[in-house]
């Protein structure tokens, strides 16, 4: 799962504590008040930076902290949790959606 940061300043300072707690729920006008920016700004920010939404860029952000659990055998459910999903099915979910595969597949593929 490939993810590049932003450029802009504050959607940096954005994405850089979303590497610390991925599991963080904030929303951009959240993010906003926080960083001194525009939710819009925020958002800009990102697709100008990273080619992606800003909703799309913290989906793979919270699917490639989860690799190295998944890699690492934890149980799905708790590294739901840890990324930030409410139920082990959405971040199945997400997962396949993003990569193709569910996350056992995922592995199982890899080890191909």
């Amino acid at each position: 799962i490939d993810l590049r940061l932003p450029g802009d300043d504050r959607a940096i300072q954005v994405a850089l504590a979303l590497l610390e707690h991925p599991a963080d729920k904030r929303t951009l006008p959240e993010w906003g008040r926080e960083v001194g920016a525009s939710a819009r700004t925020l958002a800009r920010g990102f697709l100008a930076g990273t080619g992606m939404p800003f909703g799309r860029w913290r989906t793979l952000l919270r699917l490639q902290a989860a690799l190295p659990g998944l890699a690492a055998g934890e149980p799905v459910a708790t590294l739901a949790r840890r990324a930030g999903y409410d139920t082990a099915s959405a971040f199945v979910a997400a997962f396949r959606r993003e990569t193709g595969s569910t996350p056992a597949g995922y592995f199982r593929d890899a080890a191909g």
